[in-house]
């Protein structure tokens, strides 16, 4: 695999788990919530779990690539901001438009 093609497959990991918590009212997309509604703390915790599970998969493929770097705490905190900042448009159809 290019390392090309291992950027923007992480990215597009990044996206697609940064939104999913937002964009469908199942644990994990996999459970159904009982009462019919996520709860926001449920959303941020599966928020949680799936920024480490695209960081586990983004780890991966730089072990597949090469040697892995070793980082710092700076690292993470940018790699959690934009995680963040990927989630906002699942954010803002969930809680921000009008129905």
């Amino acid at each position: 695999m290019s390392l090309d093609l291992a950027v923007g497959l992480v990215i597009a990991l990044a996206l697609a788990g940064a939104n999913l918590p937002f964009v469908n009212e199942r644990w994990m997309a996999l459970w159904p919530v009982r009462g019919g509604v996520k709860p926001l703390w449920g959303r941020v915790g599966e928020l949680t779990v799936l920024y480490f599970a695209v960081g586990a998969a983004a780890l991966g493929l730089e072990q597949n690539l090469g040697q892995i770097y070793p980082q710092g705490w700076e690292f993470y905190a940018v790699t959690a901001s934009m995680f963040l900042t990927l989630a906002f448009p699942g954010f803002v159809f969930r809680y921000l438009m009008r129905r």
